[in-house]
């Protein structure tokens, strides 16, 4: 299972279940047949910025950091629609231009976005270069981008 798709399962694993410890992901993982080990889940929540909140079982409970929790979707296309300037392909990548200063809240919202055609993302000031797996995803997330404007 690569990274991406692991972190996308434990941020639904959160959602689903309480998950008191690093060891209930472990063992959760591997009921559904997929081995990993707790170290790989401890660099996976300091990845995810996973925090733990106090649970109504009166313990605590792993969460999505506040930020995180709120509909991805909507947020990227309000920043589409307040900060697109350009876009364009050339192969496998895409070129986001914005607005000075907008340019990394974008990366970052692509990349929380976990969409399966990026490969990750690199933001400057203005610019967001999105690595895609193929020429042809990466014309179809501009054009699932367009639609957003």
């Amino acid at each position: 299972m690569k990274k991406r798709e692991r972190h996308h399962l434990l941020q639904e694993l959160i959602k689903e279940n309480v998950i008191e410890k690093q060891e209930d992901f472990v063992r959760i993982l591997e009921e559904r047949g997929i081995e990993v080990t707790q170290a790989t889940i401890s660099r996976d929540i300091k990845e995810l910025q996973l925090v733990k909140v106090p649970s109504q079982a009166g313990g605590y409970q792993y969460s999505l950091p506040p930020d995180i929790q709120y509909d991805t979707s909507k947020k990227l296309e309000r920043l589409f629609k307040d900060a697109f300037v350009s876009m364009d392909t050339q192969d496998c990548f895409l070129l986001i231009r914005t607005i000075p200063g907008n340019a990394f809240a974008l990366g970052s919202l692509i990349d929380t976005s976990n969409f399966d055609s990026v490969f990750g993302a690199i933001s400057g000031d203005d610019t967001v270069l999105i690595i895609c797996r193929s020429h042809e995803e990466a014309l179809q997330l501009k054009n699932h981008f367009i639609q957003l404007i």
